[in-house]
Parts: C-alpha cells; sequence; structure tokens
C-alpha cells in the first residue's frame, strides 16, 4: 500500500482593500449582483462575475425553482452566459460572492461539486486555467489560481476513451 497526499496553495486575503485593483472590482461587482439572484427558497443569493481574456465582463446569479433539482448555481449560469455570447473565449478570473437573509456573509464560500466540475470541464476545453476570487460581503477573500485545485480525482473526457 502506498500513501499519497493532495494538497494546494491559495492566498488569504484580510479584506478586499488588500486585493489588487482589478480583482477588488471583480468582487465589488460580484457581491452587487447577488441582488439579481432569484433565490426565495433558501435566501442564499449567489452572484458570479467572470473577467474574460478579450475585456469583457459577465455575469450569473443563482435561479431557484419550486422544483428543487430545477435551480441552478451562479457559477453555471455564468458558464453558460460565457460560452454562448462570447464562444471560445478564456476565462483570466471568476469572483464569486454571496449574501444571505439567514446568515452573516463575512467568509469566502467555494463553488459546489457540481459547479467544480463545470469550472473545470471549461478550463480543460480552453486549455487555460481559472483564476477564482471567492469572498462574502466582508472579511476574508480567498484567490485559488485554477479551479482544478478544487476538485482532484476529477472525471475528465479522458475517463471516456
Amino acid at each position: 500500500m502506498k500513501e499519497k497526499k493532495f494538497e494546494f496553495e491559495y492566498e488569504v486575503y484580510d479584506d478586499i482593500g488588500q486585493l489588487a485593483e482589478e480583482d477588488a472590482w471583480l468582487l465589488r461587482e460580484a457581491k452587487s449582483v447577488t441582488e439579481q439572484a432569484y433565490a426565495p427558497y433558501s435566501n442564499f443569493h449567489v452572484g458570479a462575475v467572470a473577467m474574460l481574456e478579450n475585456g469583457e465582463v459577465v455575469a450569473g446569479t443563482n435561479q431557484e425553482n419550486a422544483s428543487y433539482p430545477v435551480g441552478i448555481c451562479a457559477e453555471r449560469v455564468l458558464l453558460g452566459s460565457v460560452a454562448t455570447l462570447h464562444p471560445n473565449v478564456a476565462i483570466k478570473s471568476i469572483a464569486i460572492s454571496y449574501n444571505s437573509d439567514e446568515i452573516k456573509s463575512d467568509h469566502p464560500i467555494s463553488p459546489c461539486g457540481m459547479c467544480r466540475q463545470a469550472l473545470l470541464e471549461y478550463e480543460t476545453r480552453l486549455k487555460k486555467p481559472i483564476r477564482l476570487i471567492l469572498g462574502g460581503m466582508e472579511g476574508n477573500v480567498f484567490i485559488i489560481e485554477t479551479a482544478n485545485q478544487l476538485l482532484p480525482f476529477a472525471f475528465t473526457k479522458s475517463e471516456l476513451g
């Protein structure tokens, strides 16, 4: 038997004020777009905003549904919009934030498993890493250099032959 370990490094900032100007702007946009989320059931509003390599900016928000499995996360709304509006344009960075009526938005949240898989697929498809900027309405901010780091042992097209 062999034991192996998976680790990755990420940056932690005390608050948005410590970020580079473009990163801070993108995170402020993600915070702002949470207001457009449709989240009447969870009251958990998520905003995701992407800076594309061509300089365009695209946003997405979570969209809930009374039939819970029909809802879609902000990250996948965003990826679908980017792929439709700007086909074959790589994403440089995505800022993700949230606001909630139920809990304090004072720490970063990470994409769910399904969104991690979708982010990895987009990275793989365009052969470019997607940098993630994660933060709540206040508090720490995490920067992860590639979405690939969030999904060890990912299922990819190589498994399909």
